[in-house]
């Protein structure tokens, strides 16, 4: 019996849903977060005072956790780069920069969200 190339991509894409049914909820977010490290998120996180939007970064491809040096467990934040979006209005504009930023857990106001735009 000979297959064909769309008989193969069904075979193929059968395998592979039955693969990540098998997978625990935990190992689905992990292959999830690899998808999207590997093929980038749109990412924006603005940093709150309190109510008040004090910062916002825009296209973050990802948030990392830090990790210790010598004993490789995970420290208290997170860090990425993004474009600080200055004047707020959601616009990367021209003169707005990609920086380095470090968000911590302890006490931190932060939402990260996929841009909707």
């Amino acid at each position: 019996m000979q297959l064909t190339f769309r008989s193969t991509a069904v075979l193929l894409a059968a395998g592979a849903l039955l693969a990540l049914a098998s997978c625990t909820q935990e190992q689905q977010n992990k292959i999830n977060r690899d998808i999207q490290n590997w093929t980038g998120t749109n990412g924006v996180l603005e940093v709150y005072a309190g109510d008040k939007l004090v910062r916002r970064f825009l296209k973050i491809d990802k948030m990392s956790t830090a990790l210790g040096t010598d004993d490789g467990k995970p420290r208290p934040y997170r860090f990425g780069y993004g474009v600080l979006d200055e004047n707020l209005n959601f616009i990367a504009d021209p003169g707005e920069k990609k920086v380095y930023f470090e968000v911590s857990d302890f006490g931190s106001n932060y939402l990260f969200f996929e841009n909707p735009r």
